[in-house]
């Protein structure tokens, strides 16, 4: 198990796990004599994959590439797969890589990773920068590009929370893709149905789908615990939604780009949100986790 890294104050306290993916394995609030109140889910003990932590970084992308194949600019690129029992690659490279500590003051962490080009053929420099304050956690995910040519990117980031039969999730968007048995895009749709986000109860929805024209801001509540969180993002207009079918979990994305996106034309791609950077063009991804009583 690698060193963990802890940020505190007197309202919340975060642990990261640098050597698993640079992953989050606890968020937590403080109470007045009483034990803290999970807001990720807590982490095990000790991560044997940044899977099972209470966050992680998704770069250079998000969620899946069909296949493991694009082309870009005359270029074909082929990922292997990186998750077990899943044909197609996803979230990049990040949560699969030890990242560095370069920063871990009482309220502040800052974590980095440098790629080097492998199967991903661009060379790019991550960093994730945690700081707590009164009300909440800002978090900021930022990518730049440090090789010679342009490279495609997009970033997202990806917390796992607990749920029961009272949780409450609630957003605006104006669009769903339905996805096929490998949890790839068939087809774009009005967010009805079993798929509106309009204060739903969200613990074992059976959802694992993408949202796009989100509009920044996320409420969730937690009745039973007497706790909510706002999550907004300035830089994120598109969602992703995971809520398993045997609940107790679910997970709530903002990401800069929907889903199997670089399959796509180049053409298409700024409407579904990605970017492509210019060597040593930088690109952020900002969240704000804001946490009250319910």
């Amino acid at each position: 198990m690698s060193q963990r890294v802890t940020i505190a104050n007197a309202c919340f306290d975060l642990e990261l796990d640098p050597g698993a993916g640079g992953a989050v394995t606890h968020f937590r609030k403080k109470r007045d004599g009483g034990p803290a109140e999970p807001i990720f889910r807590d982490a095990p003990g000790e991560l044997n994959d940044a899977g099972e932590a209470s966050a992680f970084p998704l770069v250079p992308f998000c969620n899946r590439i069909r296949g493991g194949r694009f082309n870009f600019r005359g270029r074909e690129v082929t990922l292997a797969p990186n998750m077990k029992g899943d044909p197609s690659p996803l979230h990049g490279q990040g949560w699969r890589h030890a990242w560095d500590v370069a920063e871990a003051e009482e309220n502040c962490a800052e974590l980095r990773y440098s790629h080097a080009p492998g199967q991903w053929p661009w060379a790019y420099q991550a960093r994730q920068r945690f700081c707590l304050d009164g009300s909440g956690l800002d978090y900021t995910l930022s990518v730049r590009n440090v090789s010679n040519d342009p490279m495609p990117v997009g970033l997202g980031f990806h917390p796992y929370f607990p749920s029961d039969e009272q949780t409450v999730l609630s957003t605006r968007v104006d669009s769903v893709w339905a996805v096929d048995v490998d949890t790839l895009p068939i087809g774009r749709e009005a967010p009805t149905g079993r798929y509106d986000l309009r204060d739903r109860k969200i613990d074992a929805a059976d959802l694992d789908n993408g949202y796009g024209g989100w509009s920044g801001v996320t409420e969730m509540s937690w009745p039973d615990r007497d706790l909510h969180v706002r999550m907004s993002s300035p830089t994120a207009r598109f969602f992703q939604v995971y809520a398993p079918e045997s609940g107790g979990v679910f997970v709530a994305e903002p990401v800069t780009h929907a889903n199997a996106a670089l399959n796509h034309p180049e053409a298409e791609w700024r409407s579904l949100g990605l970017r492509v950077l210019a060597p040593d063009e930088e690109m952020r991804l900002a969240v704000r986790f804001d946490v009250s009583a319910a």
